[in-house]
């Protein structure tokens, strides 16, 4: 199989990864504050994703244990712009900048050697390479770093959910939280219950045990694209002359 194709099939592994932790269900919040803590497991979960929608950015974090593969997440997304970060998998780094359409990744060594071979390795070393999160291929970025497509697949695919206690008060990242158990998946969703109703973090155990948690909910978030890349048909010209 050619360097690229490879690495084409190990990066969007790599985001299916991270996709499938993002449907990990469960939600929470802060205290009673605004009202949340007295309303249905339901409610809470609806209100959790009205406010994500109605945010401009946020910042998502964690890792998961998928399928016996570590997956780790730190995104910066900004509704209607994009993203930027980078994710690990099983000590291979990638960063991630989305800027409209385009999709420009950046691999550790060990990433490219892993997931492309050695001739992508080289090939790429110390460079971004660029996509169209518009091809097929590469769908998948899209949605990993839309921000509202991202959220809505979080908060509406659950099984039964049930409300945790209200007492004593659970605290996420300093700010006091409920807990929504998803009974059927085994997840649990904390959702702020002072201030907006913000998602605060999703848990899962079992055999995809993991934590992702959301933060800085409307702070500003820079996305400029690399000064330079590698254009994926470039690439695919390069590897076909090796």
């Amino acid at each position: 199989m050619p360097p690229i194709v490879r690495l084409r099939s190990l990066l969007l592994l790599a985001c299916v990864f991270a996709l499938a932790l993002f449907a990990l269900t469960g939600c929470g919040s802060s205290n009673s504050g605004n009202g949340l803590a007295s309303k249905s497991a339901e409610e809470i979960v609806k209100e959790a994703k009205t406010a994500a929608d109605g945010a401009s950015s946020v910042h998502v974090s964690g890792s998961v244990n998928s399928g016996g593969s570590p997956v780790t997440l730190d995104l910066n997304l900004a509704a209607g712009k994009g993203a930027i970060g980078q994710i690990s998998q099983n000590g291979s780094t990638f960063k991630i900048i989305i800027d409209g359409g385009a999709a420009y990744i950046s691999g550790s060594d060990a990433f490219y050697r892993r997931l492309g071979g050695s001739a992508a390795a080289q090939l790429l070393a110390g460079k971004w390479l660029k996509v169209s999160t518009s091809t097929p291929e590469f769908a998948s970025f899209g949605s990993l770093t839309n921000m509202r497509k991202l959220l809505d697949t979080v908060l509406v695919g659950h099984g039964t959910l049930e409300k945790g206690p209200t007492h004593p008060t659970t605290t996420v990242g300093g700010q006091q939280a409920i807990e929504v158990k998803d009974t059927t998946r085994g997840g649990s969703l904390y959702v702020a219950t002072t201030g907006k109703p913000y998602p605060l973090k999703i848990s899962k155990s079992g055999s995809e045990t993991g934590a992702i948690k959301f933060d800085k909910w409307d702070e500003p978030v820079t996305i400029t694209a690399p000064a330079s890349s590698v254009n994926l048909s470039e690439l695919k010209s390069l590897a076909g002359g090796h």
